[in-house]
Formats: structure tokens, C-alpha cells, sequence
């Protein structure tokens, strides 16, 4: 499974269309509205990095309201829970 955290900045009045509509993208887990440089965090959880660079390419940057994304990669995890088996990721 590949994680990403994905950091984005959005229009002021767009943010809860935007919200709705990346939370619709198959694979996104989670959307939180937070405070500081960045106004959403999107967790992508997907079987591969073939299908990351689509959905980011090709989903994510043609949502109006968008403005700058900035993509943290999982390269490992530590955790007591099967994320693979929690998220259903196939």
C-alpha cells in the first residue's frame, strides 16, 4: 500500500466544495480543514504509485478551487494496526 499526505492551499470561498470533492476521489481516506500554511490534508491510500500519479495529475489539480499542492510519500509506518486491511486497499 502507498500512503500520501497531501498538503493543499484552496480558494477561501471554495473550500468546503473542495473538500467534498476530493474526499469523492477513490482512495482518499481522510480530508481535514486545518489551521496554519495549508488548508486541507487529504490522505491518499492506494495499492500503487501508478495510480497516485493519475489521481494527483489528472483528479486532483482539476478541481476548481485548487490553488498549490504539496505531496509528502509514505516510505514506511509504524503501527499496531494492519493499515492495509483498516483502509480495504486492493
Amino acid at each position: 500500500m502507498t500512503t500520501a499526505i497531501i498538503l493543499i492551499n484552496v480558494k477561501r470561498s471554495k473550500l468546503n466544495t473542495v473538500s467534498t470533492s476530493i474526499k469523492k476521489i477513490k482512495g482518499i481516506t481522510e480530508v481535514y480543514t486545518v489551521a496554519g500554511e495549508y488548508d486541507l490534508v487529504a490522505m491518499l491510500r492506494i495499492k500503487d504509485i501508478n495510480t497516485f500519479q493519475q489521481i494527483l495529475t489528472e483528479q486532483m489539480t482539476n478541481i476548481d478551487g485548487v490553488t498549490r499542492t504539496k505531496t509528502l510519500i509514505a516510505l514506511d509506518v509504524i503501527s499496531d494496526i494492519d493499515m492495509t486491511k483498516l483502509f480495504n486497499v486492493k
